[in-house]
């Protein structure tokens, strides 16, 4: 357009030449730390994803307020120690990525980019294609999970196994399609939360500390996991029909 503006006399296209920018599509993103996703931001993040507007939002999730000290946040997983939970976390972490999904007009995948950067690129170019509010929740390391971050990309492979860190996309428009929108991409946990555990001085320390506690932890932290990974399934089984306003409107 630009070009043919440019080429012509008429004076109303060298007005909207100068404004031609404008009209150019924009791929608009939103970009934070679970502390603001989860916590102290959600009432906002939540009242945006509910406005239908075509806007990505990408939470960059370490489980901790990283830039303030390490300090627990509702995507702090049970049995962590963080400031806050110095005997380690007692509950559950938040399932944002479902309560996005609860919408069901909502763009949701869950990602780690150094288990699987396929399906990682995958989920940023359907959540930028897609003309509505997308969340793209990334697994990131952190210094506060206390582990060698030299092998930190490797690692998030051995995050996904034990089914600690699931692969998802849910994608409303395969529901108007008449598919099932959710898709898991990951297999199921073929690790236990012990092991991932281990590897990690944010649960490890609390192992040292009080031996007692923190298997009273992992076995609730398992569970966690066990019982999310089932509901995951029942949930890639789903074919979902999604009214559309819109479409309504105009017939």
């Amino acid at each position: 357009m630009q070009k043919r503006l440019e080429h012509s006399i008429d004076p109303s296209a060298n007005k909207l030449a100068v404004i031609a920018d404008v009209f150019v599509n924009r791929s608009v993103w939103i970009v934070g730390g679970d502390g603001w996703a989860y916590d102290i931001g959600f009432g906002g993040l939540d009242h945006v994803l509910t406005t239908g507007r075509d806007v990505n939002i990408l939470v960059l999730d370490t489980g901790v307020y990283s830039n303030t000290g390490g300090q627990a946040s509702k995507s702090t997983p049970r049995a962590a120690v963080a400031k806050f939970a110095a005997s380690g976390k007692p509950s559950r972490r938040k399932d944002f990525g479902m309560l996005a999904v609860s919408y069901g007009n909502v763009y949701v995948a869950q990602i780690a980019m150094g288990s699987n950067p396929a399906q990682a690129v995958r989920a940023f170019r359907e959540a930028e294609s897609y003309r509505g509010p997308s969340l793209i929740l990334a697994y990131s390391h952190c210094i506060a999970h206390g582990i060698n971050m030299t092998t930190a990309m490797t690692h998030q492979k051995d995050v996904v196994q034990t089914g600690f860190w699931p692969l998802f996309r849910y994608d409303p428009r395969e529901a108007h399609a008449g598919n099932r929108p959710f898709h898991l991409d990951s297999r199921k946990p073929t690790k236990r939360f012990k092991d991932l555990a281990a590897q990690e001085a944010r649960f490890a320390m609390l192992a040292r500390t009080e031996p007692e506690h923190a298997e009273h932890l992992y076995a609730l932290a398992q569970q966690d996991i066990d019982d999310q990974w089932h509901y995951y399934e029942q949930m890639a089984g789903v074919e979902r029909e999604i009214f559309d306003e819109f479409e309504e409107a105009e017939a």
